[in-house]
């Protein structure tokens, strides 16, 4: 792939703008309605991996919940080559925010099913496209308005990934408890997206998450061993009315062995899911505990980002060292050790 070409023919053409734009004038654009990635920390420099963003980005763009790309820029910033995605504007905010801006106004257990609905939906359409998310989390879903019936989206498409037998062999898996060769890349890429689904429901229908550290830190040794027991539960009173079917649902999403997690079609075929409009309308607790735990809503995020990350083994980032030029200290010493065997053997074979 040259350095100035993406991948395939389905981008839009790369266009090059003649003008160095700063973040600031990329801000002012923003006004018309069209966002851009354009701060230091959002700007995506060029390389072989943002080019793979832009493209899995482009691959879903159009696709039923998902953040659609309008536009695509290569230009300079600070000296560096970047890419510019112009996306659609969001405008709605994050889905939890939203929620926690409900004040008294009761959210029930049929708009959970429904926004769960929405997110499989998405999820649905890039597997079906065998594209693996692997990101999916609170701050990637995205509301479209402020209004009531604003559209839930899905973006950022930093760690997606394709998962056809013939794609980079990346498997996504947790390491504590299966080892990457028992299944390909397309099982566990794909079973990644079904846990963070289950995550988000479980907060959906309490407001706190089924996993949680104890110590402050962003993801402790006790909550990696909870995660890898599947050790949660349904406590009182926030979980008192929230149906079986709920409940049985998050059960198998959050199973600790991804071979026995629900695949996507299993998932939108739950009678939770496809029959949301019976599910019952009981009120939940949700809006309360996340307005009342507002202040550490960055913590259960950035929470599940780290659980996210150990769930991601990029095999395309492991390098693997010749032993005839490694210089490991344990190598070495075995080689001077088999070196003075065999030259003690071969003076036994001359005497």
């Amino acid at each position: 792939m040259g350095a100035g070409d993406l991948p395939t023919p389905r981008h839009p053409a790369l266009r090059s703008s003649v003008k160095l734009l700063c973040p600031q004038a990329c801000q002012c654009q923003s006004t018309m309605g069209v966002p851009l990635k354009v701060s230091p920390t959002e700007l995506l420099y060029d390389s072989p991996k943002a080019r793979q963003e832009v493209d899995h980005h482009w691959q879903a763009s159009g696709g039923p919940h998902i953040v659609r790309i309008l536009d695509v820029y290569e230009n300079m910033h600070h000296g560096k080559r970047c890419l510019l995605i112009i996306m659609e504007c969001m405008e709605g905010g994050e889905l939890f925010s939203r929620i926690q801006e409900r004040g008294d106004q009761a959210f029930t257990e049929r708009e959970a099913a429904e926004i769960m609905r929405d997110i499989g939906t998405a999820i649905q359409f890039l597997h079906s496209h065998n594209i693996a998310h692997r990101d999916v989390k609170p701050e990637n879903l995205l509301y479209t308005s402020k209004e009531k019936d604003a559209v839930l989206k899905l973006t950022d498409f930093g760690f997606a990934k394709e998962t056809t037998q013939n794609a980079l062999q990346t498997p996504c898996y947790t390491p504590y408890y299966v080892a990457p060769e028992v299944l390909g890349p397309e099982k566990y890429d794909k079973s990644c997206d079904m846990w963070s689904l289950g995550v988000i429901m479980y907060i959906l229908l309490c407001g706190f998450p089924p996993f949680y550290s104890n110590t402050g830190q962003a993801i402790s040794p006790g909550m990696k061993r909870r995660i890898r027991l599947g050790q949660y539960g349904f406590p009182n009173p926030e979980w008192s009315e929230v149906s079986e079917d709920a409940k049985q649902l998050i059960r198998l999403l959050l199973k600790t062995d991804p071979t026995e997690r629900l695949t996507i079609t299993q998932f939108m075929n739950h009678p939770w899911i496809n029959q949301s409009m019976v599910v019952p309308q009981t009120p939940l607790h949700t809006a309360r505990v996340l307005q009342e735990d507002k202040d550490h809503w960055d913590e259960v995020k950035e929470e599940m980002t780290s659980a996210l990350a150990t769930m991601r083994v990029d095999y395309d980032q492991v390098k693997i060292k010749d032993l005839k030029t490694s210089n490991n200290r344990l190598l070495n010493k075995r080689r001077k050790k088999q070196a003075g065997s065999s030259s003690a053997s071969q003076g036994c074979n001359n005497q």
